[in-house]
């Protein structure tokens, strides 16, 4: 094993301006700070965040500091630990909480690390795992149940994601609209499902994803382009609205029409980024209907991932059906080209290929 860490790993990086990346070699990470641990990569899977650095959009163009390794979706086998690791054995098989935080600002002390103010991610501030290794602080593991499927433990950190924002407000015999069926507002369907939602409705433009999300658990499907959305729902819901949203496509005119058929009391969890400013009706859509609406940052860290384990352990979800595809690392970029093709669930990478 010595011998084998102290050789090179097959690597995949964002090195130049421009779309693309780069399958190339580098060494082993062989030093490891007394709080780090080295994984060996079994599965990694892809963000849309990968695929926003694999375009080198305007978004990529301000953050990234090239080169380094990208992919942050993993899970693999501990094979060596720093000086001072307890959390963590070897042999453990982990997954990765992405967001390392500082653990000394207001919101770590006060147990909101997901919203810390000194974040650094994974595979976009530091190297990441679309790598055969990858080095990562000890505190960032999460030790999964180890005869579990690894394509399932790879998808954790996007999983957490959609578990986050659907179960913020309780959705048991609630109606919930699904809007976005990119592969986490997939995932949000099939949470929804597996929290019984009494009636689950997807808003999606794909139709593609839309048949996965009926697969995935949604009662209604409504494509935007060729429905009232609006309409649509009150019709579902007795004129009423529906109870919970899950918003996750960061879509000006769909973030727009969830205000008018969110029910009164309602709560909307907010994913999706918008790019454009958002008009609401802040008297007559908000204030006067009583609603919630919560943000949501990342996985609450580790409260969500105890949620997304007891899924996982427990046979909940239809991860299956949600995982789409699967590629050798030497196929990173026709992989990439799927992913923004939308015509795929979640995209598995093997790094050993």
């Amino acid at each position: 094993m010595t011998d084998e860490l102290n050789g090179m790993m097959r690597v995949v990086v964002k090195d130049q301006p421009q779309q693309g990346l780069t399958l190339t070699t580098k060494p082993i990470p062989s030093e490891l700070q007394p709080d780090e641990v080295l994984i060996r990569v079994t599965y990694t899977s892809i963000c849309g965040t990968d695929h926003h650095i694999y375009e080198y959009d305007d978004w990529a163009k301000k953050r990234l500091k090239l080169p380094f390794t990208a992919g942050h979706e993993f899970c693999g086998e501990v094979v060596k630990i720093g000086t001072e690791v307890t959390r963590v054995k070897l042999g453990d098989i982990v997954s990765a909480e992405t967001h390392i935080i500082c653990g000394e600002c207001q919101f770590c002390k006060s147990d909101n690390g997901h919203i810390c103010e000194n974040t650094k991610i994974i595979g976009v501030d530091t190297d990441g795992a679309f790598a055969e290794y990858v080095r990562i602080p000890a505190m960032n593991c999460f030790v999964n149940s180890p005869d579990k499927n690894p394509l399932h433990l790879s998808v954790q950190e996007p999983l957490g994601n959609a578990v986050h924002t659907m179960a913020h407000f309780p959705v048991e015999g609630k109606d919930v609209v699904i809007v976005g069926c990119g592969p986490i507002g997939l995932m949000g369907v099939n949470v929804a499902k597996a929290y019984k939602a009494t009636k689950i409705i997807a808003v999606e433009v794909n139709e593609y994803r839309l048949g996965l999300a009926k697969k995935l658990g949604a009662d209604v499907v409504i494509n935007p382009l060729k429905e009232d959305v609006i309409q649509r729902v009150l019709e579902e819901t007795e004129g009423r609205g529906v109870d919970v949203i899950g918003e996750f496509s960061g879509n000006k005119t769909a973030i727009e029409q969830s205000f008018k058929y969110l029910k009164r009391g309602g709560g909307l969890s907010m994913l999706g980024i918008p790019s454009k400013d958002i008009d609401v009706d802040v008297a007559n859509d908000i204030v006067f209907k009583g609603i919630q609406i919560y943000g949501v940052v990342g996985r609450r860290i580790y409260e969500t991932w105890h949620q997304v384990k007891e899924l996982i352990d427990n046979d909940m979800l239809d991860l299956d059906t949600l995982i789409t595809h699967t590629y050798p690392m030497s196929k990173i970029e026709e992989a990439m080209e799927i992913m923004g093709s939308g015509n795929c669930g979640k995209i598995i990478v093997d790094p050993r290929k």
